[in-house]
């Protein structure tokens, strides 16, 4: 997914448009044809993008009034891209490119496979699925991953203490703790 449309804006069919893309300026390019998914299902082809108060304004090719734009709103977007397209800096991955890696401690021991990448504002998580079953969030960070070989199909993991630990084993912990009388 490499956005999700927002409010309309005007009455022209312009639509505001979060980007969950690294390279919004080529996703969202003149003429790039985008797959949004539910609520609608179509193609659209963007005629122009503007900023606009630090905002990313789309108008999509067809899509001239308002209630047009409206109909759109939380439609995810996705861009039909070339599967070899590699990010242009060499410490930056595509989500299709981790999603399936085999996940592995520092000794070479499988942990899962990285099944999501999930973008927050401070920083990326790998979900890991658990080869022991469940999931864990792990910080998509260079200290706790320092390793991403996609030719070998596989990311190292430096988990810092508890972080691959199960939630429900460290609840049956504490409840364990025996009560202390004075």
């Amino acid at each position: 997914m490499v956005g999700r449309i927002g409010p309309a804006h005007g009455i022209g069919g312009d639509v505001y448009v979060r980007p969950l893309t690294d390279v919004p300026e080529v996703r969202f390019a003149d003429g790039m044809v985008l797959a949004a998914g539910p609520p609608v299902s179509a193609e659209l082809t963007v005629e122009f993008t503007k900023d606009h108060s630090g905002r990313l304004l789309v108008h999509f090719v067809g899509i001239d009034s308002r209630n047009a734009a409206e109909s759109l709103r939380n439609a995810e977007l996705e861009a039909l891209v070339d599967l070899d397209e590699v990010p242009p800096d060499e410490d930056e991955y595509f989500d299709r490119q981790l999603i399936g890696l085999a996940v592995n401690d520092m000794a070479g021991m499988p942990i899962g496979k990285v099944s999501d990448v999930i973008h927050l504002p401070g920083q990326d998580l790998l979900a890991v699925a658990m080869s022991s079953g469940g999931e864990r969030l792990v910080p998509f960070v260079s200290q706790i991953v320092p390793t991403v070989d996609l030719a070998g199909g596989f990311v190292e993991i430096d988990a810092p203490d508890g972080l691959l630990n199960d939630p429900d084993d460290d609840a049956a912990e504490s409840d364990t703790t025996p009560d202390v009388q004075s």
